[in-house]
């Protein structure tokens, strides 16, 4: 997701905003230039053994997680109400002209743990992150919902190639022709690193809507917090998602490239409403190419809850 860190500081005005960027193939991933601009410094990012990555494929929970994670850590302090979650939780290899980068934000956080954020396929992660034995939290959400809410934020987000119209775009997410590419690529290759890297926590964004306070509660014990039954009810509803949606420290709406008329950043968090979206013909085609994609039995999503 291109929730920039720079993006905050730009000045509003339509002037100010690049043109949407378009999409390459880089390594064999669909980019756009945004994320490969500084290829070289992020590969060399140097991880500490604290630190907690959060990595997702677009529009996954990011943003949900990340705020869970800030609150376990960090309590209801003033950087709450004074700090956005992009500058709290930086995206690594975000890298806009003139107004720095994910990395430089990530390596002068002075928070302890530093939490930081990626939605780079497992092959791409910096490789101190693995060697530091960091912990890792993956959060993945089931494909239909995830293609329709990626839609709505390319649609809103000036920073992301132009999306075109929905049966478009369901055609390329099938295809893996969006930012970040396949998201089956996405999620099978962080499932199957789980597997051998033990410090990986997979996250599943509809475990996560069924049942807010059961998910922290894996959460503090994949991260070895004990934190009390009163602190974490309130955390749970600090991140429900009406209260995420309202909170301006969290819901994206002061950064200007983001249209908002469009569509919110944050917009419905439900499990299901691709029904709304999909044709009955979409729905189907989707489902047939989504069984020779996903062969690992496995890995299992759910569509509703």
């Amino acid at each position: 997701t291109a929730e920039e860190p720079a993006a905050a500081s730009m000045s509003s005005g339509p002037d100010q905003v690049p043109p949407r960027p378009e999409i390459f193939d880089f390594q064999g991933v669909s980019m756009i230039h945004f994320f490969t601009d500084n290829w070289e410094n992020i590969q060399n990012f140097q991880a500490r053994p604290d630190d907690i990555l959060v990595a997702t494929y677009p529009k996954a929970g990011t943003t949900w997680v990340s705020y869970i994670l800030d609150l376990l850590y960090f309590g209801q302090t003033e950087r709450q109400t004074s700090v956005p979650i992009f500058k709290r939780v930086p995206f690594l290899e975000i890298t806009i002209p003139d107004f720095g980068s994910g990395k430089d934000d990530a390596d002068n956080l002075p928070t302890s743990p530093r939490i930081i954020k990626t939605h780079l396929p497992v092959q791409f992660v910096p490789k101190s992150f693995w060697e530091q034995n960091c912990r890792i939290i993956y959060v993945a959400r089931n494909a239909k919902d995830n293609a329709v809410s990626y839609f709505h934020f390319d649609r809103m987000n000036m920073m992301q190639p132009e999306p075109g119209d929905w049966s478009g775009y369901v055609h390329r997410f099938m295809e893996g022709k969006l930012v970040f590419g396949s998201w089956y690529d996405h999620v099978n290759g962080w499932w199957k690193k789980k597997q051998t890297y033990p410090k990986l926590h997979y996250v599943f964004y509809e475990d996560l809507v069924e049942d807010t306070g059961r998910e922290i509660e894996k959460l503090c014990c994949f991260l070895g917090l004990s934190r009390s039954d009163e602190e974490k009810k309130r955390i749970a509803d600090g991140a429900h998602f009406d209260n995420m949606k309202k909170n301006d420290m969290v819901n994206y709406s002061n950064v200007v490239v983001m249209d908002f008329k469009i569509s919110p950043f944050m917009r419905k968090g439900k499990v299901g409403d691709w029904k709304n979206h999909f044709t009955e013909a979409q729905s189907l085609q989707f489902d047939e190419d989504y069984k020779k994609k996903m062969t690992d039995v496995t890995l299992q999503f759910r569509c509703d809850i």
